[in-house]
């Protein structure tokens, strides 16, 4: 049979991936000839086997042979659909450091690949498609989705919603920022394709991030925009790669979410994605970022700048992160507990420093959702009032202020305004104060007094 011109005419990498699962279930058998792998999420794979199911899957046909010779020519396939082959791994079977002994070779083999000899029967499935028989009668050669028990989550929690125009003046009606100080931050963003946004608590930071991606893209559209929040937990292997447990007590090889986030965006180097760190100091950055402390120069982007990752397998392709990619931040300075950023790292990221807002652009919000003048002028006069104390107190500084996002959802009926003030300042400044000023328990009791005098 005639090779086909292109891999297009024989397989789809969702095809292929549907493969990759039932072989997953199936508990698959690596062929003791295979002289090379499909390397997928730290599992190997017979790369002729996997393209043998995926046809059949293709055609709907489970007798179907796939068309193509192994080694070169099926590789070539696979790898047209973004799939890594890699030279088979060091065999097992005859070590002598293993004596022998058939459950160590095993264990071992496991540990190295990602992928046990033998594997658990797969769980009952908790859900199976209902049209199933339908679609195999069609011939349209779908595979019946299964999802195991331990994995099964709603599909509602995961649906993006529909995306919608973004535009300058949307941004400008929506963020406390004038003019200048947003077309500043953009202009630092594609500068440097690195930006750290910081400042006091409640100013805004991850409300800017997100809407500084959308208008680069000039739409609300979630899938190019990716979200964590780093913390002292946080770890090297959650973000970029390592071996993690799995649901037989055994542990994998997977790709954490900066491999996966920038695989996606190489499929697409026309359209720009944006990855959006919250609280990047409260992690331990320099080891969560590894390589990526390299790579995030403006002009190390690309596969010419590419590095290998401690973990990847032997002939796994280098990491590298697209041009494509924009990496927003953001800090809190607040946090006695958070170490300052090295200088390593300060160099790769632009700044752009947001402040409490309690000005006119909060006066028109209150006002559009009815809040009464007169509260609105008694909220900002305490709380200019208020970070001015914080502000000129030596142990403190501008860095603990009071931002404005407390008071960004006014209640819809103006009725309950004087109350629901109350109950801010009340439940939410007044713990803060008396967490400021935890050793002048005094002072606290006397700022929340003038907070909360007349209300």
């Amino acid at each position: 049979m005639a090779t086909p011109p292109s891999s297009t005419l024989l397989l789809t990498r969702d095809q292929v991936l549907r493969a990759l699962r039932q072989l997953d279930q199936n508990g698959p058998q690596m062929p003791l000839s295979t002289v090379y792998d499909l390397v997928y999420q730290g599992r190997r794979y017979a790369p002729r086997q996997v393209a043998q199911l995926a046809y059949q899957l293709a055609t709907g046909q489970p007798q179907a042979k796939w068309p193509l010779r192994a080694g070169a020519p099926t590789n070539q396939v696979l790898e047209a659909l973004d799939f890594t082959i890699a030279t088979k791994r060091p065999s097992l079977e005859n070590s002598p450091l293993l004596d022998g002994d058939v459950t160590a070779q095993q264990q071992a083999e496991g540990l190295y690949t990602g992928s046990p000899r033998e594997t658990a029967p797969a769980k009952k499935a908790r859900t199976k498609t209902a049209s199933a028989d339908a679609a195999a009668a069609a011939g349209t050669g779908e595979m019946v989705a299964i999802e195991l028990a331990e994995a099964q989550e709603p599909a509602t929690a995961y649906e993006r919603p529909t995306p919608t125009p973004y535009t300058p003046e949307m941004a400008r009606a929506e963020l406390f920022l004038t003019d200048e100080e947003l077309t500043a931050a953009q202009a630092a963003l594609a500068r440097r394709r690195n930006l750290l946004l910081q400042g006091p608590p409640g100013t805004g930071k991850t409300y800017l991030a997100r809407r500084l991606a959308w208008l680069a893209q000039g739409s609300t559209d979630t899938a190019r925009v990716e979200l964590v929040q780093f913390h002292p937990s946080y770890s090297y292997e959650d973000f970029v790669q390592g071996f993690r447990p799995d649901s037989q007590g055994g542990f994998r090889l997977r790709d954490g979410l900066l491999v996966e986030f920038c695989r996606r965006a190489s499929r697409e180097p026309e359209q720009p994605y944006f990855l959006l760190i919250d609280e990047l100091n409260r992690g331990n950055v320099a080891r969560i970022f590894g390589e990526l402390l390299l790579l995030l120069e403006a002009d190390k982007r690309g596969p010419a700048h590419a590095v290998r990752l401690p973990y990847a397998p032997v002939g796994s392709p280098p990491f590298f992160v697209p041009e494509n990619v924009f990496v927003i931040g953001t800090m809190n300075l607040a946090d006695r507990s958070l170490a300052p950023l090295d200088y390593a790292l300060r160099r790769r990221f632009a700044f752009v420093q947001l402040r409490p807002e309690f000005g006119e652009p909060l006066r028109a919000l209150l006002a559009a959702h009815g809040v009464p003048g007169a509260l609105t002028q008694l909220l900002t006069t305490r709380l200019l009032d208020l970070n001015q104390t914080i502000a000129d107190d030596p142990e403190l500084g501008p860095d603990f202020c009071v931002g404005h996002s407390y008071f960004c959802q006014p209640p819809t009926n103006p009725a309950e305004a004087p109350e629901w003030l109350r109950l801010i300042l009340a439940q939410e400044i007044g713990p803060l104060l008396d967490d400021y000023w935890l050793d002048q328990p005094a002072k606290a009791t006397q700022q929340k007094k003038k907070l909360l005098a007349g209300l």
